[in-house]
């Protein structure tokens, strides 16, 4: 066979391909494909968007950021971390009020990188906002090797601490030896990188581990016609989700007389992994029946932005 290319994987592809290995080889995974209609919400969300000045506009991403975090609040099982032992059989599920997302994004030199979103169950969407766009600015300035390579030290350190030494000296081995070793900074480059304040680059608090992973699959390609069936949970974590693109589907629906017929209305997927070694179905049903009403009665975002009535006044909305 001719071969066109061969790429040896760099530390994002090393960490991602051993995370991915590792949840499939130890998680039990079911998912639900949840495919809410939300023509009446898309229409608010424009609606609430005339209230923002053009560099406060809203995304999609951070308004189901939001939902997502709205949903976790009334399923708080599902923000948890999971510590099962197979061979003793024994296991403990931590359960945070802190609902910090690992949300994929992608850096100005066109590299992924999940960053860790803090403590989104106390910020409305003028707050997400601006940390997600803190963090776009703080990642013009990050060396990504760098930055990764200090979360991936800190897992070594971690397994070591948990008696996990032979996996500790292979990955020492496979980050340092040979064709495959991880390149960083060095010397004085090494120096000037470490200079930048952190305040102005992203660091390893900015891409720990969260307590859920929010994937917007539906940015990646806006006419996608299909959904997410089948998706990866990182451990600890016992959820996932992945946010499709909104798509015009005929759906049954029912006049004020109580008659059937059917619209083409905007759906919007959303596949939603859980562990179930934590988690059964029924215990998803709270966040099903919040997202549920928030859909159905979109007008409640209104409150979730600084000052909107005010604002929405002041622009005629």
């Amino acid at each position: 066979m001719k071969k066109t290319n061969t790429i040896h994987f760099g530390i994002q592809r090393k960490i991602i391909s051993n995370m991915t290995s590792e949840n499939w080889e130890t998680i039990p995974h079911v998912t639900y494909n949840y495919e809410p209609d939300v023509t009446a919400f898309m229409s608010e969300y424009k609606r609430l968007n005339l209230s923002q000045s053009a560099s406060d506009k809203i995304s999609v991403n951070t308004l189901m950021l939001k939902v997502i975090t709205e949903g976790l609040k009334a399923a708080p099982v599902m923000n948890s971390h999971i510590d099962f032992n197979r061979r003793l059989v024994r296991g403990r599920l931590t359960t945070y009020e802190d609902i910090n997302i690992s949300m994929p994004m992608i850096l100005p030199n066109g590299e992924m990188m999940t960053v860790n979103l803090h403590n989104f169950e106390n910020k409305n969407l003028n707050e997400m906002a601006e940390e997600i766009k803190d963090i776009s600015r703080r990642a013009q300035n990050t060396d990504l090797n760098e930055a990764m390579f200090e979360v991936s030290l800190d897992n070594t350190l971690t397994a070591l601490k948990k008696g996990k030494i032979m996996q500790a000296i292979y990955r020492l081995i496979g980050s340092k030896t040979g064709r495959h070793k991880v390149k960083t900074l060095k010397g004085k480059a090494k120096k000037e990188y470490n200079a930048i304040p952190e305040s102005q680059r992203l660091t390893k608090h900015d891409i720990e581990q969260g307590t859920t992973t929010v994937s917007n699959i539906g940015s990646t390609y806006r006419r996608q016609r299909g959904s997410t069936c089948l998706l990866e949970i990182i451990p600890p974590q016992v959820t996932a989700f992945a946010v499709g693109a909104v798509q015009d589907k005929p759906v049954v629906v029912k006049d004020s007389f109580g008659n059937k017929k059917v619209e083409a209305r905007q759906i919007l997927p959303i596949c939603i992994a859980f562990d179930h070694r934590a988690i059964d179905f029924g215990d998803i049903v709270p966040f099903l029946e919040r997202l549920d009403d928030i859909f159905e009665n979109p007008e409640q975002i209104r409150g979730w932005v600084s000052g909107y009535e005010e604002t929405a006044a002041s622009f005629g909305a």
